[in-house]
């Protein structure tokens, strides 16, 4: 084994009870674990932990926890705000739960699922689709990002509109808390008023409360018909008035409804292979929408075109595509989901997870626009997300040829001019991203007084010693 800051004695007990496979010192092994997904945060551990059972992992926490050594839960390291990356001391270890990766059971008649943390959100979505069902969360970096990772985030995504946020889907957690004690919540049921809903505190909590090992996840009968639309519109209030305007005939049957900015979607037509815009001239503003019913011979398709009809003979949009098959279907859907990877191809940016009231979208967008380009002239403000739950990633990519680190140098500029004008709407700096590392410094203007003092008596009752994920969420003392 390589050098490590590890206790021998720590290092010989977790040898043995991870084994090789389970425990990783070499720097090799080790590098991809300390980085986060978008190349911005670089940090160093003593070691990676991948436990392989909820009991193994208890016991791996145990003895940290005994030695006095920083913890880092990990699932697939897909934060967007450096939530699963260990800092530069060197003295924490990564714990991953990419060897958790057991789907327990799917049961018809709850509509649940019962999975391993490591589990990634495809493969149970697959797993679900196999058995006829469906599990409604649905997220860009699904293919890699985890279940323990997932609901660690309260992960929304492109459904939340009709399905909620993971935080909604989950029935039941199994959770190792910061000191190897095992809190079994595995229930299955709808109704439980007996105390507090410690789930839901370990539910967004990203990792600083302990490491989610195993959940009961609900599902949704796999829909038998669905409708999915690409329209172009001219402004965000155009989209707004177009989610309206669906809603108003049969808010039921939104499943989806994204919205694209004509920067970001440039940005993927221009740098995504297979990445084609469908519609005759490129738009402002872009409007996704997918609906959805479990029954076959439900009139989505007369839905669809009723409704984009009169909203093409009004104006309100300029030009829309449907799908014909499933085959254009995912076509539409992977323009939208390449919107994240687009932008990290087109330099450095700058990510603003934000949340207002729907009817502030428009004003929002418009404002935080206006501001950012007379921040930083050229700037390509490129914002995209999800109209229907008032989430926007109103991200911000360097302008074409400025130096990447120069214009990095200014995140915190570009994140207080954009959260400034989120607090004057009534919104949040954080809409499903969580706070991390990134934005740890606006917990105090943002979620002061008697709200951070509660939050930091939880995390000291759970956590006396600050082991579990330190320096995340919370800002130094």
């Amino acid at each position: 084994m390589s050098d490590t800051s590890l206790p021998p004695a720590l290092l010989t007990a977790l040898s043995d009870l991870l084994g090789p496979s389970g425990l990783l010192t070499d720097a090799g092994d080790t590098e991809a674990f300390c980085t986060d997904w978008r190349m911005l945060y670089h940090g160093r551990c003593a070691a990676v932990l991948r436990p392989a059972s909820t009991e193994d992992c208890a016991k791996a926490v145990a003895l940290c926890a005994e030695h006095g050594v920083p913890m880092v839960p990990q699932g697939g390291n897909t934060s967007m705000v450096g939530g699963a990356t260990p800092d530069n001391s060197g003295k924490a270890v990564v714990i991953s739960t990419n060897r958790m990766t057991r789907i327990h059971t799917i049961d018809h008649a709850d509509l649940t699922m019962t999975v391993e943390a490591g589990v990634t959100l495809k493969a149970a979505q697959d797993a679900a689709a196999a058995e006829g069902l469906m599990l409604p969360l649905s997220i860009s970096s699904e293919g890699s990002a985890e279940i323990g990772g997932i609901l660690a985030t309260n992960a929304g995504g492109n459904n939340t509109v009709r399905y909620g946020n993971a935080r909604e889907l989950a029935l039941g957690l199994e959770a190792v808390l910061p000191d190897g004690q095992v809190l079994n919540l595995m229930r299955r049921l709808r109704k439980d008023n007996t105390g507090y809903a410690l789930r839901q505190l370990l539910i967004g909590s990203e990792g600083t409360l302990g490491l989610i090992t195993t959940a009961i996840i609900q599902l949704q009968p796999a829909p038998r018909s669905r409708e999915t639309a690409l329209c172009a519109l001219a402004d965000p209030q155009a989209v707004l008035n177009l989610f309206a305007a669906f809603r108003k005939q049969d808010p039921a049957a939104i499943q989806a409804f994204e919205y694209m900015s004509g920067t970001s979607m440039a940005l993927v037509n221009n740098l995504i292979e297979g990445a084609s815009l469908p519609l005759e001239t490129p738009a402002p503003a872009y409007a996704l929408v997918e609906l959805g019913s479990p029954r076959a011979d439900d009139s989505l398709r007369t839905l669809m075109e009723d409704v984009l009809g009169q909203a093409l003979e009004d104006g309100l949009v300029t030009d829309a595509v449907l799908a014909e098959s499933e085959g254009q279907r995912q076509a539409l859907w992977m323009i939208r989901e390449e919107h994240a990877e687009a932008q990290k191809r087109a330099g450095a940016s700058v990510k603003n997870d934000v949340s207002v009231p729907l009817s502030a979208i428009p004003e929002f967008i418009t404002k935080a626009t206006a501001a950012c380009e007379a921040l930083i002239p050229g700037i390509r403000v490129a914002p995209f997300g999800h109209i229907g739950d008032g989430n926007i990633h109103f991200n911000l990519v360097q302008p074409e040829g400025m130096d990447p680190k120069a214009f990095l140098a200014q995140d915190h500029a570009m994140m207080d001019t954009v959260a400034g004008i989120v607090r004057t709407l009534d919104g949040s700096f954080s809409a499903e991203h969580g706070v991390g590392q990134l934005k740890t410094y606006m917990m105090p203007s943002w979620r002061g007084g008697a709200e951070l003092d509660a939050m930091r008596k939880i995390k000291a009752a759970l956590d006396p010693k600050n082991l579990m994920n330190p320096g995340k969420i919370f800002p130094e003392s």
